[in-house]
């Protein structure tokens, strides 16, 4: 009997196509038959290595989002270490994950997900994306302890969102400006741009002083 259908190749099969297949279509217009033919691999392992197709859709946009946020890790803080300090960190490491190359079926699967959150975001966002989000927050509160909560939050926002704009937007970007204007803008000038634009709104200098 051919074992195939149990080995992690095969699953890796089935993840890579069934990210390209509902990247394309969406969960309703994919057949599990049809992430089968292209991934070489029968319906058993699907129910080998997921068990239903919404087990496999999960997995899917979960490799997507890892996908896409490959890259720096974020740094171990040492007690002590001032949080403007760890601020200029975290937006570094993330600006030079929005940097990586990615997989356009990844981005394509994880703004589809974003624009209609299904059980998969839920789980994207508990396992990876809150636990940065909270991290976030902390700092900037340990910037502005008086800051109300609605402040705190719409900070998070604002940082997030210009650091966001440099991945999702980059096609527009450079129908608008050309590619030869937006590829000088390397992680080294947008960390230091959101850097100093966010300690500006915070009251900070760019040395991260009150």
């Amino acid at each position: 009997m051919n074992n195939d259908h149990v080995t992690p190749d095969a699953k890796k099969r089935l993840i890579a196509a069934a990210e390209e297949a509902f990247a394309r279509k969406g969960f309703e217009a994919v057949s599990v038959r049809e992430i089968c033919t292209k991934a070489n691999a029968n319906i058993a392992a699907v129910n080998y290595h997921f068990g239903s197709k919404d087990r496999l859709y999960i997995e899917a946009v979960k490799h997507a989002h890892n996908c896409s946020t490959v890259g720096e890790p974020f740094p171990v803080w040492p007690d002590g270490t001032a949080p403007a300090v760890k601020l200029r960190d975290f937006i570094r490491v993330m600006v030079s994950r929005m940097h990586a190359p990615v997989n356009p079926h990844s981005l394509q699967l994880m703004m589809r997900e974003m624009a209609h959150p299904t059980e998969a975001a839920k789980e994207v966002v508990r396992d990876y994306i809150q636990p940065m989000a909270f991290q976030l927050r902390q700092i900037l509160r340990e910037l502005q302890p008086s800051w109300p909560e609605e402040r705190l939050l719409m900070s998070c926002f604002s940082v997030m969102g210009q650091i966001l704009y440099y991945r999702q937007n980059r096609p527009v970007s450079i129908l608008i400006f050309g590619p030869a204007q937006i590829e000088t803008l390397t992680v080294e000038a947008v960390t230091d741009h959101v850097t100093r634009f966010t300690f500006a709104a915070l009251g900070l200098t760019h040395e991260g002083s009150l």
